[in-house]
């Protein structure tokens, strides 16, 4: 969500912030920090340090024209895998029309993907009518409808649009604090609120302090009442530091998200999507690891040991430095299971289709990751031999002449092997395949 106008900064004193902001009943989430997402924030969202929660646009409609948010369900799927309270948002571009925001809410109520009791959010910004009145009207009808469904309405905008289109005082009157008010300070990357340019008003829940909460754009938003517990039953932190939510209800994109949570890191495979931890400094080989790589998604390309290779930098991390976001289920497989070749097949893409190294593909039907695949060619993906392949961790002093000579194989076919040549780098750490 993004402002359309400039926001007028509001100078107000923290204290007067905080009794408009904070009600005297003490919940679980209140204080908690956590982001919006929409499409921008890619399948398995963005994010920030120490995020609690996450609210996740499903689409919306301008004027009538309703559309989907092809990210919703992923995003879902993977901030409930990394243990964050999920919650929806719809684009509510409806004037002050009734009737578009009945076709809006028939339309997306049916696909809420978050737990019965979760936020669902009406964010209007933008298309407001020249009636106040009739603005409200069909907030109001909007918002009915979400509560009448078993969710917990919510009004998001920023005060300047608000005062000038909508009642907020009617809106308040039936729906007691509910709004998710926006105010930013300035542009700068910013981990917490400033309440000093707190948009002091009643009622407010849910503060949006920033649109950049990460480097590159985020919305950071802070829980002042605790309504992000709605529609969960508490949470779980383990004595590694996971956090497993209880959503009150499930959906399929809660249970996929459940899934992965409760996969344990030892069962990561190839395919599954995983988020690098904050605070990870190092890759696996001891190289220092850029800050921008922290909080990014990746896709598992290989597993050796205690290492996974994450696909697109193609870089060894140690798996406790990583989260769980989505699990692939593996194709079933038996002894002698063969997969033919089709046009655009890869080593990779077949080995990721069966949760497979792409190197032990190639080793199981007598070949390496540089052979030349072609549609008709038969390949055998079972799993009865994986076993038997042997790996080597490069240490401090080694090279390719040194490693192949340990083992009695040619320093070409161990580079090969391992989709380089023998004038590519090797460091210490990096896990080698042998044969």
């Amino acid at each position: 969500m993004k402002f359309k106008t400039k926001l007028i900064t509001l100078v107000v004193a923290f204290l007067a912030a905080i009794s408009f902001a904070l009600p005297s009943q003490v919940n679980a989430a209140k204080g908690d920090i956590g982001v919006d997402w929409a499409v921008y924030q890619g399948a398995n969202g963005k994010y920030g340090t120490n995020n609690k929660f996450a609210i996740i646009q499903a689409g919306g409609t301008q004027g009538g024209t309703l559309y989907d948010q092809w990210t919703y369900a992923s995003q879902v799927k993977a901030a409930q895998a990394n243990g964050l309270k999920t919650h929806t948002y719809l684009w509510y571009g409806v004037g002050g029309s009734a009737d578009i925001g009945r076709q809006a809410l028939d339309y997306f109520l049916p696909k809420i993907l978050t737990p019965k009791g979760s936020i669902v959010a009406l964010d209007y910004e933008d298309g407001a009518s020249s009636s106040m009145a009739a603005n409200t009207d069909a907030i109001l009808y909007g918002m009915r409808r979400i509560a009448q469904a078993g969710y917990t309405p919510m009004y998001y905008s920023y005060k300047p649009y608000t005062l000038a289109h909508v009642d907020y005082q009617r809106i308040l009157a039936e729906f007691p604090n509910s709004l998710w008010i926006a105010a930013y300070p300035d542009y700068q990357i910013r981990a917490l609120p400033d309440y000093g340019v707190f948009p002091s008003m009643p009622g407010i829940a849910l503060y949006q302090f920033t649109s950049m909460h990460a480097a590159g754009g985020l919305d950071g938003n802070v829980d002042l009442t605790g309504i992000t517990d709605s529609g969960y039953n508490g949470s779980t932190t383990t004595d590694s530091g996971k956090t497993y939510v209880k959503p009150s209800t499930n959906t399929p994109a809660t249970n996929a998200g459940q899934q992965a949570n409760n996969t344990t890191l030892s069962q990561i495979k190839v395919g599954d999507s995983v988020k690098v931890n904050f605070g990870t400094t190092r890759w696996a080989n001891g190289v220092a690891m850029p800050s921008w790589v922290q909080g990014k998604t990746y896709t598992v390309q290989q597993v050796s040991g205690s290492n996974v290779l994450l696909g697109g930098i193609m870089s060894w991390i140690n798996r406790s430095n990583v989260e769980l976001l989505t699990t692939t289920s593996v194709p079933s497989v038996s002894s002698g299971s063969t997969y033919t070749v089709q046009s655009g097949d890869s080593w990779w893409s077949i080995a990721y289709k069966y949760g497979m190294s792409m190197y032990t593909l190639a080793a199981n039907n007598g070949k390496t990751i540089s052979s030349v695949i072609y549609p008709g060619d038969v390949l055998r993906v079972s799993g009865a031999s994986y076993s038997s392949h042997t790996y080597y961790t490069a240490r401090s002093g080694d090279s390719f002449w040194s490693i192949a000579n340990k083992y009695g194989i040619s320093m070409y076919t161990l580079a090969a092997n391992n989709g380089k040549s023998i004038y590519s780098l090797i460091y210490p750490g990096e896990d080698l395949y042998i044969r």
